[in-house]
C-alpha cells in the first residue's frame, strides 16, 4: 500500500505542478490562508482521498487525465463525485478549500522546510511563516497521512556498549 500511495502522491504533485500555468490557481493559492484548524482539516482529509483515488480501478488514467483537466474542470471533476465530496465534507471543507488548500499546505511546508520558492513551488509569505511556525506539529501529520515512517533518531541506531 505505500507503494501505491507513494504513486498516488507523486500523480498528485504532478497534478498540482501541471495545473499551473494558468495564474488563476496561482492566485487561489497564495490566497489562501492557512490556520491550524483548517490544516487539521486538510491532512486527514488528503489522507482518505489519497487512499480513495488509490482503491479505484482507473485510479492511473484518473490521474492522467487529471493532469490534463483545467481547474473548473477538475472542481466540477470532484463535485460530482459523491464519494470525493463525502470526505472533503466530512472534514469541514468546501471542494474549492480542497483544491487549494492541499497544495497551498503541502509548498508552504516545503518552504518552510527548506526548498526554495519558485515557478514550480510557492506560498505566501504568511503560509510560509505559518508553516515554519507550526513545521513540527504538522510535518509528522503530513507524513502518516503520504503513508512515509516516522524518521529514527541517530541514537536509535547507534549500538550500545557493554
Amino acid at each position: 500500500m505505500t507503494g501505491v500511495r507513494t504513486i498516488v502522491f507523486i500523480a498528485l504533485a504532478a497534478c498540482i505542478a501541471a495545473a499551473q500555468p494558468s495564474s488563476a490557481p496561482r492566485q487561489d493559492i497564495l490566497n489562501y490562508q492557512l490556520t491550524l484548524e483548517r490544516a487539521n482539516q486538510l491532512i486527514p482529509a488528503m489522507e482518505a482521498m489519497t487512499k480513495y483515488v488509490a482503491s479505484l480501478p482507473d485510479f492511473k488514467e484518473r490521474v492522467v487525465k487529471g493532469m490534463k483537466m483545467t481547474p473548473a474542470e477538475r472542481l466540477a471533476e470532484v463535485e460530482k463525485d459523491p464519494k470525493a465530496m463525502a470526505i472533503i465534507k466530512q472534514n469541514g471543507l468546501t471542494a474549492r478549500d480542497y483544491l487549494a488548500g492541499v497544495p497551498a499546505l503541502r509548498m508552504a511546508m516545503m518552504i518552510a522546510a527548506g526548498a526554495p520558492n519558485g515557478p514550480a513551488v510557492y506560498a505566501s509569505p504568511a503560509n510560509v511563516a505559518f508553516a515554519k511556525e507550526h513545521l513540527a506539529e504538522l510535518k509528522p501529520k503530513m507524513d502518516a497521512a503520504d503513508g512515509i515512517a516516522p524518521r529514527r533518531s541517530k541514537a536509535a541506531y547507534q549500538p550500545t556498549r557493554t
